[in-house]
């Protein structure tokens, strides 16, 4: 909370009890919420709580690195906490919109030598791969498939 609170104070904003209740309740997540999940869960804790309230706690969120969004190609936003957490990457079903986290220490490797053979210097990436879970597969074709 320390470092939204320095943060909000640098941009000559108050820390409000909403922009608390907020912060805690996505920081809290382990996974990658929408609007409407995070508004959800918020109004469980506070129900005068509004969108433009959260909207505007996301961007300071995200603006401060405590948390980050993404959009996997439905169309909608969705953010997850940053804190405590390493780089990963994400695997998208495009059926069920099931998102894996993944890290694979191979790929980061490879990323950096295209970079350095393209002299480029890298700032950041996301890695998104989209494609059929293995559920998905299955009822795809009629089969299930066994997962380890």
């Amino acid at each position: 909370m320390e470092v939204l609170a320095a943060h909000v104070l640098r941009r000559g904003l108050r820390m409000t009890r909403q922009r608390k209740t907020i912060a805690e309740v996505l920081l809290a997540t382990d996974g990658h919420l929408n609007i409407d999940q995070l508004y959800q869960a918020v109004r469980q804790r506070d129900p005068n709580v509004g969108y433009a309230t959260i909207y505007r706690t996301l961007k300071l969120l995200t603006e401060c690195g405590l948390a980050s969004n993404a959009h996997f190609g439905d169309g909608a936003a969705r953010f997850e906490s940053m804190m405590h957490r390493h780089h990963h990457d994400h695997l998208i079903c495009t059926a069920c919109g099931l998102i894996v986290e993944f890290e694979n220490d191979d790929i980061e490797v490879l990323q950096e030598r295209v970079c350095r053979d393209h002299g480029f210097v890298m700032s950041a990436h996301k890695m998104e791969i989209y494609g059929l879970c293995a559920r998905c597969r299955g009822a795809a074709t009629g089969q299930r498939e066994h997962v380890d």
